[in-house]
């Protein structure tokens, strides 16, 4: 298995399963001199945690890091980066009645086929658990973006076919308003009914999809035609996260159904456009308007309702969760912060490259 780095001068190496004894990740590129503590990273990694509401899987974890190498006396020094992540509340036996069977939604087929085994335990490298390594390396990359005043927010705009409105909100009050919202929901009203239809749905033993918006300040510049469009390793970086379905950027899809005349960001002066119907890019190129994109994410694999599905063997049986079992009823809400680590893991790169491209 060989895919697991992601960057190309800040890049991340990713490891550990979901009950293994821990996760982790190693950074490699990051510049020295840069204020780093493990507070740092607490503070995004606390973000994603599970069991911090009904809302969410109740599995307890503290998610605190540990700073391996790569910091002295609060400095990144040049060389790697390691951190790693304990895993305190892992509860295999959940696992074993199922281990022999195909989950609908997940992995274990593919994995089987593909490399003859798979660690049943939580989906081991398939799990979502995985991503609180990505956080980590994110929060190291949200520091150096904050240093040259670049910053991203990523936010829920639709569960279960409610939509979020964000009306002209600026980047602060933006953020101001998703961190305040248990859900990373800026929209009062609608936080509301998407936590009621959330507890609904987790009753009936079902589980909900969505979209999570993401709104980024950026410098002109940023990207590099032909195959590292931004859009192209945005799209990458959210097409990698667990239960990830969909990309659009700007007018995406509706783009399709535009005319040039519609589409088409009419310059202001040298520098500015009136519209920002790209969503921030020219020809794979940052523009210096905001960055705007959204991931589509599936309902949740694992569910408490009944499925048809077959043992390894080929026998067909009725799929069915122990009780004891613990998963989120709504993806989303947990890749919000997951969203803004890969965004700021393609920044910060791009960032990197732009300051390498010309004399």
């Amino acid at each position: 298995m060989a895919s697991n780095f992601f960057g190309q001068i800040f890049r991340i190496t990713t490891f550990g399963e979901s009950h293994g004894p821990c996760i982790g990740v190693v950074i490699d590129g990051c510049p020295a001199g840069l204020s780093l503590s493990c507070q740092d990273i607490d503070e995004e990694l606390s973000k994603r945690a599970p069991g911090k509401n009904s809302y969410t899987t109740q599995r307890k974890e503290a998610d605190t890091a540990e700073i391996l190498s790569g910091v002295f006396e609060g400095k990144t020094t040049g060389v790697p980066i390691a951190i790693v992540i304990q895993n305190k509340d892992a509860d295999s036996t959940s696992y074993e009645t199922i281990k022999n069977l195909y989950r609908p939604g997940h992995a274990n087929f593919t994995y089987l086929a593909k490399y003859g085994c798979f660690d049943y335990r939580g989906g081991g490298k398939a799990s979502g658990r995985e991503t609180a390594a990505r956080v980590a390396a994110g929060a190291v990359a949200k520091k150096l973006l904050k240093h040259f005043q670049i910053e991203c927010v990523a936010f829920i705009s639709e569960i279960g076919g409610i939509p979020i409105l964000t009306p002209n909100l600026d980047l602060a009050t933006l953020r101001q308003k998703t961190h305040a919202s248990p859900i990373f929901c800026p929209d009062e009203i609608a936080e509301k009914k998407i936590c009621q239809k959330i507890s609904e749905i987790k009753e009936a033993g079902d589980s909900l999809g969505g979209v999570i918006s993401c709104v980024a300040s950026v410098p002109i510049g940023l990207g590099d035609p032909v195959y590292d469009k931004l859009e192209a390793k945005l799209a990458c970086a959210m097409l990698s996260i667990p239960a990830s379905k969909g990309f659009e950027i700007g007018a995406g899809l509706e783009a399709a159904k535009m005319l040039g005349s519609e589409h088409n960001d009419t310059f202001e002066d040298r520098t500015r456009t009136k519209t920002n119907i790209a969503g921030g890019t020219l020809g794979g190129i940052s523009t210096g308007s905001p960055l705007f994109f959204r991931t589509a994410f599936k309902p949740t694999s694992s569910i408490k309702k009944p499925q048809q599905t077959v043992s390894l063997q080929g026998e067909k049986v009725t799929f069915q969760l122990p009780e004891s079992a613990r998963h989120d009823p709504c993806l989303c809400i947990r890749a919000v912060p997951v969203v803004e680590a890969m965004t700021a893991l393609v920044l910060v790169d791009a960032l990197l490259m732009k300051r390498n491209a010309k004399l």
